[in-house]
């Protein structure tokens, strides 16, 4: 693949999932609501933007075999723990944005707990 069209895939895999997950949120806030339907609405048209996301994906060679998968995925999350996160936090910080907080949370591997979020 060309490297711009590789670029404005990856932009367009990047601004479909987030709108994934925007609607997933704007569905949890209809549902907290009570806009059952809005909720479902939301929920659906996330749904799309997945799929969306997910033929992107595709083409850009993102998605292999379960193995690979995993693999991809702890090493994405190793990077969070110990890179990205840890700078985003002393960038905030450094930078006095309280509601920027990303949140320091666990989950326990054994049963799934989240931890709840701490301010710094």
């Amino acid at each position: 693949m060309k490297k711009m069209t590789e670029k404005a895939l990856q932009e367009a895999f990047l601004g479909e999932s987030m709108a994934h997950i925007k609607y997933l949120i704007y569905a949890s806030i209809a549902e907290k609501e009570e806009y059952k339907n809005i909720a479902r609405l939301f929920r659906a048209i996330a749904y799309a933007e997945f799929v969306h996301a997910t033929n992107h994906a595709k083409a850009l060679g993102m998605i292999e075999k379960t193995g690979e998968n995993l693999i991809r995925a702890k090493e994405g999350e190793i990077f969070e723990v110990e890179e990205m996160y840890p700078v985003y936090l002393q960038t905030a910080k450094m930078q006095d944005e309280k509601d920027a907080d990303i949140g320091e949370i666990y989950i326990c591997p054994v049963c799934g707990y989240k931890a709840e979020f701490k301010k710094f």
